[in-house]
């Protein structure tokens, strides 16, 4: 049986200092309400050190600071100097955004807006490097009818998906991955959305990564049990409160989760 994983999220984004700009470590709230928590770098190493089991690390600022020189030396910084998977996305426009990425020290991509736009990158990506490598994040948001519709552009957006439907082009065209979020769940710690992490999960053949809204380390367990999530992304829960990726993983394995105990 696979083992769950824990996998602290880092959202960056660009702060200019005068004539500096460097990477900075933020947690948002329904994909607004930016608030800086620190180094991508340094506490990066902090959670390998607390064990976690990957790290996602998500631009927020656009495209061209995805792949700017400043972004692409701390991608490289993170490889060089952690032994955890990265994962990362934000701004992906195309199959040459994934070979640079990946030669900088990514080991998968993901990528949410310009899938929907152009589902057909989904297919070329994972052709070339593997459909492994090929994680489509879905962020998604409850209407007014009780549906649920995927959005693009960090939240702004509607697309013309709803959830279910979307799940299944983007499996059906190579995503060997995806990671679930809820909108209106994001940074709240009020709980995941687990009845349709379960829902997706029974559904799909790949990994499915929940998050948006962990507050509690029981919101964790219900994720892993319930949810039948694979792995559990949270970047607020780790970076604002006071417990780390050791005494989350203890709480896990205490409930019967089969996880990671021991580096």
């Amino acid at each position: 049986m696979i083992k769950k994983r824990l996998i602290p999220k880092l959202l960056v984004k660009k702060k200019q200092s005068g004539t500096l700009c460097r990477s900075v470590l933020v947690t948002t709230k329904k994909f607004g309400i930016h608030r800086e928590v620190g180094d991508p770098i340094s506490q990066a190493k902090i959670y390998e050190a607390q064990m976690a089991d990957e790290l996602m690390i998500l631009n927020i600022d656009g495209p061209d600071f995805l792949l700017s020189p400043i972004n692409l030396k701390m991608i490289e910084s993170l490889a060089m100097q952690t032994f955890m998977p990265l994962t990362i996305g934000g701004g992906i426009r195309n199959v040459n955004d994934f070979e640079i990425l990946l030669a900088h020290g990514a080991d998968k991509i993901s990528i949410n807006s310009e899938a929907l736009v152009r589902p057909q990158i989904i297919t070329e990506a994972s052709r070339i490097f593997g459909s492994q490598c090929v994680v489509v994040a879905i962020d998604f948001k409850e209407n007014e009818q009780n549906q649920f519709e995927v959005y693009l552009n960090n939240g702004r957006t509607k697309s013309e998906y709803n959830l279910m439907s979307w799940v299944k082009k983007a499996t059906d065209l190579g995503a060997g991955e995806l990671v679930l979020t809820d909108i209106d769940k994001d940074g709240s710690g009020m709980g995941l959305n687990i009845d349709i992490c379960r829902k997706i999960a029974d559904t799909v053949s790949v990994p499915v990564v929940l998050s948006g809204g962990c507050g509690l380390s029981q919101h964790f367990i219900d994720g892993f049990k319930i949810g039948k999530a694979e792995g559990i992304a949270a970047g607020t829960f780790f970076s604002l409160r006071d417990q780390n990726p050791i005494q989350t993983r203890a709480h896990i394995a205490n409930a019967g989760v089969l996880i990671r105990k021991e580096t």
